[in-house]
């Protein structure tokens, strides 16, 4: 839950600065938090970690 809050505060902080400072960029770090958060926990896998990231998107239904 922790990290959720977290994850808002970020994109509520980047949003208001983004707007207040007239940087664009700013608005990138929620995504790009997102994506490193992503590949930290893919990381923690005990596989290689292309082992895991295919293993990741051939999941089949």
């Amino acid at each position: 839950m922790e990290l959720v809050i977290g994850f808002v505060v970020l994109t509520i902080l980047s949003v208001w600065f983004g707007l207040k400072k007239a940087k664009p960029s700013l608005l990138a770090a929620p995504f790009l938090a997102l994506i490193g958060f992503v590949i930290v926990k893919i990381a923690m896998v005990p596989l290689p970690f292309w082992e895991t990231v295919s293993f990741i998107f051939d999941l089949r239904d």
